[in-house]
């Protein structure tokens, strides 16, 4: 499409979409720095509101993209930005950013919220935005799901970076489908002390499989549960080290043990038995036949357990050990130090 590229006074931007953006610091630091250094090199992307008759006036134009360009520039002290004015509705500039392939890559977040804008907010159909901006309909409705459900504090938190994108869609959103008190005592607990997407993946994995009584303490203080999974799992590591491995073959042995009478428990109530049980116990006992004569084979030949090998090392007679010096060294130079 023709564009008009024009120097515009960044208080002239109505900033529209910002709460469909994703703050990022640590980009908006790295594009402050770009741009102090080589200029503002990719223009903003805006439309005229659709009470205007032009892009070059003095009206406010909507801006569309370039969001963390524009909170650059304000962290530089800078009073214009770059902006390419599209000459079309406001829905075509959402769905023609949708489309770029060639800008930065979207968050699935923020392509939820502005999908969520043309469906709910300019009225656009799932199909027709699948149609106008090259996807199909099921990406369209994956991209509102992620909303459902989903609290403001937690797309707040994700916005300002105190969230990662995956925990509000993986873990907030279904726990506050479930449980809405819960999701917002764990977004309150996180707000004074974010925890990393890797912990809290960890602390949903157990609160899914813990009783409610533990779960209400779960979401109350979930940094003292992620540490004492740290504490945890150090003491693991020092139990390992200092075992060594006879420590983690005995180990696996009594899981063994355990795993079996969990087995025999079952198979009573397994009537009739699936047929992918009963294919299985050919290669199990093959394994299990495998590993005992394994224990009993080095076991029973196991130098330090081998009696007529212990025999046969304190009957060797005249003929020295590898590291022990001839008897006539001994003889002429002395017994050696003592290691």
């Amino acid at each position: 499409m023709d564009t008009e590229s024009l120097d515009l006074d960044l208080h002239r931007l109505e900033l529209r979409f910002a709460g469909a953006r994703l703050a990022e610091p640590r980009a908006v630091e790295r594009i402050a720095r770009s741009i102090e250094c080589g200029g503002q090199i990719v223009p903003c992307i805006a439309v005229a509101d659709p009470a205007a008759k032009a892009c070059g006036g003095g009206e406010r134009l909507i801006l569309i993209d370039g969001y963390r360009r524009v909170a650059a520039l304000r962290r530089l002290g800078r009073d214009t930005a770059r902006v390419e004015c599209w000459p079309c509705s406001l829905a075509d500039a959402l769905l023609g950013v949708l489309a770029r392939s060639q800008s930065r890559p979207f968050a699935a977040l923020e392509e939820a919220l502005l999908v969520r804008e043309l469906v709910h907010g300019l009225g656009l159909s799932q199909h027709e935005v699948a149609r106008r901006c090259g996807r199909d309909a099921s990406w369209v409705s994956r991209r509102l799901q992620l909303l459902c459900g989903l609290p403001d504090a937690a797309l707040a938190a994700v916005r300002e970076g105190r969230l990662s994108s995956w925990a509000a869609a993986r873990v907030v959103a279904p726990l506050a489908r479930a449980n809405a008190a819960h999701a917002d005592r764990l977004l309150q607990a996180l707000s004074d002390a974010p925890l990393s997407t890797r912990a809290l993946r960890d602390w949903f994995m157990h609160y899914q499989e813990a009783s409610h009584a533990t779960r209400d303490r779960l979401v109350g203080h979930p940094h003292l549960f992620v540490q004492a999974l740290r504490d945890s799992a150090e003491q693991r590591s020092s139990e390992r080290l200092r075992d060594g491995p006879e420590g983690e073959c005995e180990a696996d042995l009594r899981r063994l043990n355990v795993i079996i009478a969990r087995l025999r428990k079952r198979l009573p109530a397994l009537r009739p038995l699936p047929e992918a049980v009963v294919a299985a116990v050919p290669r199990l006992q093959t394994n299990f036949d495998a590993l005992c004569n394994d224990i009993k084979h080095h076991a029973e030949h196991h130098p330090d357990r081998d009696p007529q090998q212990r025999a046969r090392t304190q009957g060797a007679g005249p003929n020295p050990a590898r590291d022990q010096p001839p008897a006539q060294a001994v003889t002429q130079h002395g017994a050696p130090y003592p290691a």
